[in-house]
């Protein structure tokens, strides 16, 4: 049960949650690529026609909202229109995350079913 191919991008420097991720997204219908390194992402996103991004706030050694207002200052229009969906389980990670530009966040942890409701509901409103 394909998702009209949709890709997901997982940037999560924790190994074991981007595997997890990877394989539940998969059983939902989801293409799924998963990297640690946030300086991959862009390269990913362009090769692998990318729909959406689900990216961990913390990655060892970078912010993940540097890495999201990354894509939205980008002059590539394909990385500023990206959608993303950023996670953390600190508290009060939300606002910064929108700040950063991010199209929505979930906290950790999150039931899966929760999961996959925001993505479907923001690939609906921003995917093209």
């Amino acid at each position: 049960m394909k998702k009209d191919n949709k890709r997901i991008l997982v940037i999560d420097d924790d190994s074991g949650i981007g595997e997890m991720l990877k394989v539940l997204l998969e059983f939902n219908g989801y293409d799924v690529d998963v990297t640690e390194r946030p300086d991959e992402a862009e390269r990913i996103i362009k090769e692998n026609k990318t729909d959406l991004v689900l990216l961990d706030l913390l990655i060892s050694g970078v912010n993940g909202t540097d890495v999201c207002k990354r894509f939205r200052d980008s002059d590539d229009e394909r990385l500023k229109e990206i959608p993303v969906l950023m996670m953390s389980a600190l508290h009060n990670a939300a606002e910064k995350c929108r700040i950063a530009g991010a199209n929505d966040f979930i906290a950790k942890p999150f039931e899966l079913e929760d999961l996959a409701q925001r993505i479907d509901l923001i690939l609906e409103k921003y995917g093209n």
